[in-house]
C-alpha cells in the first residue's frame, strides 16, 4: 500500500513496534536496552492497556527469562508461587503436585500488572518513543528494505509516516498486521473446539490455595487466584452465548455444583466485575514473517486459555525475536531473524497440541457422548493413578519439555 501522498516528512526508526502488549513492550525494552532505537503504536491509552483483565498465569522459563533482562523485579516481588493444581471429578478432589514432580512451579501474576510493569520500563526508565491512540494504522512496501508503517495521529488527524527496518506485529489476534499478509504466502491452520466459555472475574478472595479444573457432566468450571481479593472464574457455556443469560445468582449455583467437593469448601462470593463469552478456538499462522514484517503473540498465533499458554507464547516470541533484532542490526548477524519463525512454531505446536489434549480432559464428559466421557475418565484415572503419567502432565503444563531458547 503505498503512503499517502500528504503525509509530512516522515519519521525513521529501524524497528517500528505495532502494538503495545507483553509481546511489543518486552521486545521494545530488549531493543531499547541494546540502544536499538524503536517506536511503539498502540491503539488504546496507556491507562487502558493498563488496566484491560487478561491472563494471570507465567511459566517459570518466562520469568526467568524477564529476569535476565531487568524486567521482572515488581513481578519476584509481588507474584504468588503456585505448587500444585488440583481436579475436582465425582465429588472428590485430586491434586498433582508439579513442583514435587519437576522442581518447577507457576507465577501467578496478572497481566495489567505486568503490562503497567513494561510500560513503565520501556518509557519512563529507558526513555523509549510510544504513541497511544493512534488510528488506522497502515503498513507500507513490507517486501522491501524500505518498509514503513502509517497512522492517523489522534490529536491532530494527520496521517503520519514513519519509515524503517523492521516491522512488529505485536497487536493481537484483532489487530491489523497479520492481515497484511498476503494469503497465498501464508497457512493460516484453525481449530474450533466447539465450546464457549463464561469469563468471569469476582470481587471475591480465592476459595482454593491452587488453580482448580472442575470436571463435570454440566460442564467445565475453572478457579484460578488473581490476588488476595479477586479470583478469576470460567464456566463452560455454549459458544456465542450472551452473558445476560447469566444472572449473579446462576453463575454462583453452577460454580459451586462443578466445583463441589465433598472435603472443599464452596466458592466464596462476591460482586461479578466482568463477564464475557469466549468462544474456544486456535490458530497458527505458518510463517510468522513476510518481508520485513515478523509477528508475535496473538498476531501469530491464538491459543484459546484452556492451558493459559497465551501470556508465555508472547513472551518467547518476544525474547526471542528482540534478540535477533538485536544481532541484525548491532552485529550484521541475520541468523536470528533468518530462523525466528521456526523457533517460534516449536513451542507454539506443542502449546497447541497440550491444549487439545487437555481440552478433552475439561469437556469430555459434558459433551453428551458416552465414549468421549468414558475415555476422558481413562485419562483422569491414569493422570491421578500413574506418577509417570503425572509428571509428563505435570512437564507440558509447565512448559518445559520444549527447547528453551530465553
Amino acid at each position: 500500500m503505498a503512503p499517502h501522498p500528504d503525509s509530512p516528512v516522515p519519521q525513521g526508526f529501524p524497528v517500528v513496534i505495532v502494538g503495545a502488549g507483553p509481546a511489543g513492550l518486552t521486545l521494545g525494552n530488549i531493543l531499547r536496552a541494546a540502544s536499538v532505537d524503536c517506536v511503539v503504536l498502540e491503539a488504546e491509552s496507556r491507562e487502558s492497556i493498563e488496566r484491560r483483565p487478561r491472563a494471570g498465569v507465567l511459566e517459570e522459563w518466562a520469568v526467568r527469562g524477564l529476569e535476565r533482562r531487568g524486567l521482572a523485579g515488581n513481578l519476584l516481588a509481588r507474584a504468588q508461587r503456585h505448587t500444585q493444581c488440583e481436579f475436582r471429578v465425582g465429588g472428590r478432589r485430586h491434586r498433582v503436585s508439579y513442583t514435587e514432580l519437576t522442581g518447577h512451579h507457576h507465577f501467578v501474576y496478572p497481566q495489567p500488572l505486568l503490562v503497567t510493569d513494561l510500560v513503565r520500563e520501556y518509557a519512563d526508565v529507558r526513555g523509549g518513543d510510544i504513541r497511544f491512540g493512534v488510528r488506522d494504522v497502515r503498513l507500507h512496501d513490507l517486501d522491501t528494505d524500505r518498509p514503513s508503517v502509517s497512522y492517523l495521529c489522534p490529536e491532530s488527524g494527520e496521517r503520519q509516516l514513519i519509515r524503517c527496518d523492521f516491522v512488529a506485529g505485536c497487536d493481537g489476534a484483532r489487530g491489523v498486521t497479520r492481515t497484511a499478509l498476503p494469503p497465498d504466502r501464508i497457512r493460516i491452520a484453525r481449530h474450533d473446539y466447539g465450546v464457549g466459555w463464561l469469563a468471569l472475574l469476582a470481587e471475591a478472595p480465592p476459595s482454593s490455595d491452587c488453580v482448580v479444573f472442575g470436571v463435570h457432566p454440566h460442564g467445565f468450571a475453572g478457579h484460578m487466584a488473581r490476588s488476595p481479593e479477586v479470583t478469576r472464574y470460567y464456566l463452560q457455556c455454549p459458544p456465542g452465548d450472551d452473558p445476560a443469560n447469566w444472572p449473579h445468582e446462576r453463575v454462583w449455583a453452577e460454580l459451586r455444583l462443578r466445583l463441589g467437593a465433598a472435603d472443599a469448601p464452596p466458592p466464596t462470593e462476591g460482586r461479578l466485575i466482568e463477564k464475557r463469552v469466549l468462544d474456544m478456538h486456535n490458530y497458527v499462522v505458518e510463517p510468522m514473517a513476510y518481508g520485513r514484517l515478523f509477528l508475535a503473540g496473538d498476531a501469530a498465533h491464538l491459543t484459546a486459555p484452556i492451558a493459559a499458554k497465551g501470556m508465555n507464547l508472547a513472551l518467547h516470541d518476544a525474547f526471542l525475536l528482540g534478540d535477533a533484532l538485536v544481532a541484525h542490526l548491532t552485529r550484521g548477524d541475520g541468523t536470528g531473524l533468518a530462523g525466528y519463525s521456526a523457533a517460534c512454531l516449536g513451542r507454539v505446536w506443542d502449546y497447541q497440541e497440550f491444549s487439545q489434549w487437555l481440552s478433552e480432559v475439561y469437556h469430555g464428559t459434558a459433551s453428551g457422548d458416552p465414549y468421549r466421557a468414558g475415555t476422558t475418565l481413562a485419562r483422569l484415572r491414569r493422570l491421578f493413578d500413574s506418577p509417570r503419567a503425572a509428571t509428563a502432565f505435570a512437564e507440558q503444563y509447565l512448559g518445559i519439555t520444549t527447547l528453551t531458547s530465553w
